[in-house]
């Protein structure tokens, strides 16, 4: 059913969010920097519920196997870090990192549309 794929994938698109914030809070935010221990247990335990919810939807969508979903995550996660690092922090695009998120997106294209 494509609703649980759409499901999956902004679970996982907020998982992989939620994980940027949780390791390079630490960056941009002095709280985050003074206070891994809290965020380590409040953003990991919620993280990690989102990401089994992400698993369980792609998983039913793609008639139970989970390689397909995994790649999603993955991919998805460099899309969102390389977004978020570059909006964030400011760091640029080097050819070397551009190819690797066009593959990510490649990537996410062969989950989508290769059946």
């Amino acid at each position: 059913m494509l609703k649980n794929l759409l499901i999956g994938i902004s679970l996982y698109v907020v998982g992989q969010t939620l994980i940027w914030v949780q390791t390079n809070g630490q960056f941009v935010w002095p709280w985050f920097k003074k206070n891994p221990l809290p965020i380590a247990f409040i953003g990991g335990t919620l993280i990690s519920y989102i990401l089994i919810k992400a698993t369980e939807y792609t998983a039913e969508y793609y008639d139970g196997m989970i390689w397909p979903g995994r790649f999603l995550g993955f991919s998805l996660g460099v899309l969102i870090f390389g977004y978020m690092t570059w909006h964030f922090l400011g760091e640029g695009l080097t050819t070397k990192t551009f190819i690797s998120l066009l593959l990510a997106f490649i990537i996410i294209l062969v989950q989508l549309f290769w059946k």
